[in-house]
């Protein structure tokens, strides 16, 4: 069953204003509990997306370098080099 956690975030002036403008009958969102949940998707989302572009980087880099570049390498190795 998924947790559900209570937080309590204290925000004044524009920032307060800026939520206020988004919460309301003419803004995107019905309440602050929606908004903030999809502010976090947003951002989550955007992290795991950098993390999918490093990793394409890393792969388009491999599978161009010359074959008589790579090394044999055994799963230890490779974990070892990870954690590294």
């Amino acid at each position: 069953m998924p947790r559900t956690t209570t937080m309590t975030v204290r925000l004044s002036g524009a920032l307060s204003d800026f939520v206020a403008a988004n919460v309301s009958e003419t803004g995107s969102y019905e309440n602050v509990s929606e908004y903030i949940r999809d502010l976090i998707r947003r951002d989550k989302e955007r992290v795991e997306g950098q993390a999918f572009d490093r990793l394409k980087t890393e792969l388009t880099r491999a599978f161009a370098a010359p074959e008589s570049s790579y090394q044999p390498l055994t799963a230890t190795e490779v974990i070892a080099r990870n954690k590294a």
